[in-house]
């Protein structure tokens, strides 16, 4: 079992900045892709970024290439994205998320925190 812990969430202004954490315990030894999603009220939830386990590669929304930035850090088990000239239409619960080991495209995703509030004020 692997528990994905995201924090780092909360009210920030237009155009500012915020970075999310997510700590990963338990099983952790895998050698997977990590990513972020974003859900908010009566939506379905949507794809963010998304990083290799080296690091090497990443992908990103349209709607957050270039303002986003995702990162991780295996020998402390923790992903980041730092979120940059932030917009009204960012707000939503950000929740963190593991690969599976099936490279379905898109590729599923077995384990997820339980999220984190970001709010961007206009």
């Amino acid at each position: 079992q692997v528990h994905l812990v995201e924090s780092g969430g909360g009210l920030v202004q237009a155009g500012g900045s915020l970075r999310l954490s997510c700590v990963a315990s338990g099983h952790t030894f895998s050698a997977l892709p990590m990513g972020w999603f974003r859900q908010t009220p009566g939506n379905e939830r949507e794809f963010v970024a998304a990083i290799t386990w080296s690091g090497k590669s990443t992908l990103y929304s349209d709607s957050v290439k270039g303002r986003f930035i995702i990162s991780r850090d295996n020998a402390k088990n923790i992903l980041y994205v730092q979120m940059n000239s932030l917009k009204s239409e960012d707000t939503a619960v950000y929740y963190c998320a593991r690969g599976g080991s099936d490279p379905g495209v898109p590729r599923p995703m077995d384990y997820w925190g339980t999220g984190t509030l970001v709010t961007v004020s206009s």
